[in-house]
């Protein structure tokens, strides 16, 4: 199968997922069979909700509308013209191990490794199982030939070439063992943090709010650390993520909130509170859900230095200039295609197999 043929199937798919963000779909201009399949991922949305509690439909039909926004034919071909395909490639068998920790979290190294031309065995998260055989449906529905590139596993990897596996620190060195006879892209945990100068505008802080509450914190690029400047006061932060104070509603959110201010506050720590966040100075990057840490700084060119220093174990570094390689405010879950997770080039991977 050529890559133009790959690539218009995703295209395709885009154009499909951009129908959630209508009000009143023109499903008209779609056949029966993908009517179908847009039904069939309405429901199973709705089950996803119930399947996993910190999955909301707002949430899923974000991720839905980001992927639409993403897997344009301008965004594709920007993408994929960085790459030298090979012209008759002879498909290997990738193994992915998916996290589950936010929807369709997996998505990018399944579009990844179709179109490089491979087949994709996928072992998804109990967390995230109901969402993406319902796109491989699509995708084989616009082309035939991707059923035999695309296999669901519930059962241990087995007859794949080469593995993309996700998970925590701990299961990571369990991959690296497992997976250890193959070529490999493990990734283990990473955090995001947002660098504050003092001048950021309300806009800014508003964006920022984005950063760290959608999803309710649960993803690697959801910023769990502020760095700050001496004596910074946090009242105008605090007024302009106000538009998030009903997240307290949710109630796993609200557990957890709960629960870390009950910690905090019987060990004696100092936290500010606004009643929906908590904000704990401490030199950690992996904040507890419902927290957001903070340092203070006083120099930046030693923040960038310390921020580098600790590049592996962050995702995103999210600020307005202030440091390098930023991620604008209220940008961290709208990665474009070529942000790749953990700065590792895995189509770039995939072709060289």
């Amino acid at each position: 199968m050529e890559l133009e043929i790959r690539k218009r199937a995703f295209v395709e798919l885009g154009r499909f997922l951009s129908l959630f963000s209508s009000e009143n779909p023109e499903l008209s201009l779609w056949s029966k069979s993908q009517q179908k399949i847009y039904f069939s991922l309405l429901e199973k949305t709705e089950q996803a909700v119930h399947h996993n509690g910190w999955f909301t439909k707002e949430n899923v039909l974000f991720t839905f509308e980001n992927w639409s926004n993403a897997l344009s034919k301008d965004n594709l071909e920007q993408w994929l013209s960085n790459y030298d395909f090979p012209n008759s490639p002879t498909p290997k068998t990738v193994g992915i191990v998916m996290a589950g920790n936010i929807p369709l979290v997996g998505f990018h190294d399944f579009l990844s490794v179709l179109l490089s031309g491979h087949k994709v065995l996928v072992k998804q998260s109990s967390n995230d199982r109901l969402l993406l055989p319902l796109l491989a449906e699509f995708l084989i529905n616009e082309n035939p030939k991707f059923a035999d590139r695309i296999k669901f596993t519930d059962g241990k990897l087995e007859n794949f070439d080469a593995v993309i596996a996700t998970g925590s620190n701990n299961t990571a060195r369990y991959f690296e063992h497992y997976f250890s006879a193959k070529p490999s892209i493990i990734r283990k945990n990473r955090n995001s943090v947002a660098v504050l100068s003092g001048k950021e505008t309300t806009e800014e802080l508003t964006a920022l709010g984005e950063d760290i509450f959608r999803y309710f914190g649960l993803g690697c690029r959801n910023v769990s650390k502020l760095y700050v400047p001496e004596k910074y006061a946090f009242d105008l932060f605090f007024k302009a993520i106000y538009n998030w104070h009903s997240i307290v509603n949710h109630a796993k959110y609200a557990n957890n909130y709960d629960y870390n201010k009950a910690v905090y506050l019987m060990s004696d720590f100092k936290i500010l509170d606004n009643g929906f966040l908590l904000l704990k100075e401490d030199s950690g990057f992996g904040s507890p859900i419902a927290t957001v840490f903070y340092e203070t700084y006083s120099d930046l060119k030693h923040l960038n230095d310390q921020l580098k220093k600790n590049k592996a174990e962050l995702q995103c570094v999210v600020s307005n200039g202030t440091v390098e390689n930023n991620v604008e405010f209220g940008k961290t879950q709208q990665p474009q295609l070529w942000d790749y997770a953990d700065g590792v080039d895995t189509l770039d991977f995939l072709i060289k197999l």
